[in-house]
């Protein structure tokens, strides 16, 4: 792909993750509604507000395994932002995602997602 045409298929991806449902963290014993394909997502606060942006680079089980690694305090994001605390996602938190298998668009569009939606974690490790 040249790089054009990488920008306008990250656009056309950004664009379809922002319009996906978002949805809530289960309570406890609940499942998580999310695909075990590979993919970016996004989690917000209580208040709607952006907290975190990922993608799912490697491992097996895709975008469900990340989402209850970070309700397990088993991600870094968890650890610095949530003081170690991911079933604090069950209170009011939700998420959104898209599959996207390329790791190359994947890695793009999580970057421009980053850019846009969280540029304070920029330079900070997350």
């Amino acid at each position: 792909m040249s790089q054009s045409e990488d920008q306008r298929v990250v656009k056309e991806l950004y664009a379809a993750l922002l319009k996906e449902a978002r949805r809530t963290f289960p309570a406890v014993g609940g499942s998580l509604d999310a695909p075990e394909e590979r993919g970016v997502y996004v989690i917000y606060g209580p208040r709607n507000d952006a907290l975190h942006v990922g993608s799912t680079p490697k491992g097996q089980r895709g975008i469900v395994k990340r989402l209850r690694d970070h309700m397990a305090a088993a991600s870094s994001f968890t650890r610095t932002y949530l003081d170690g605390n991911g079933a604090v996602l069950r209170n009011g938190y939700s998420y959104q995602y898209v599959v996207v298998e390329n790791p190359r668009l994947r890695a793009l569009l999580e970057a421009y997602a980053i850019g846009d939606l969280c540029p304070a974690h920029i330079g900070h490790g997350m």
